[in-house]
């Protein structure tokens, strides 16, 4: 079974940045379309971004232009770059194949991302 370790998430200010990093196990991140969710206390997750297998990427509105999405096929690994943070950003992020497929797609433990002054 794959396995998808976030890392990255913490504590920061309005307006700040952080780089989120989702190290996977096999080669799913070179064969598959890759997203990155966010789930905040009370709500739904949600598809923040995504990237196709060719790197094609798309994101949610509320992240456009403030957001972005990569790879690393070499080192199988997915990062969330994420510029001009707002407290409604705040949220567990978690990466997975897109689009998630119950009883094939697990989720990872995810990072916490606090935005707060």
């Amino acid at each position: 079974q794959v396995q998808l370790v976030e890392s990255g998430g913490g504590l920061v200010q309005p307006g700040g940045s952080l780089r989120l990093s989702c190290a996977a196990s096999g080669s799913i991140i070179k064969g598959y379309p890759m997203g990155w969710y966010r789930q905040a206390p009370g709500k739904q997750r949600e598809l923040v971004a995504s990237i196709s297998s060719g790197g094609s990427t798309n994101y949610a509105d509320s992240v456009k232009g403030r957001f972005t999405i990569s790879k690393d096929n070499a080192k199988n690994t997915v990062y969330l770059q994420m510029n001009g943070l707002k407290p409604e950003d705040a949220a567990v992020y978690y990466c997975n194949r897109y689009p998630v497929v119950l009883h094939r797609d697990s989720w990872g433990q995810g990072t916490q991302v606090t935005v707060s002054s």
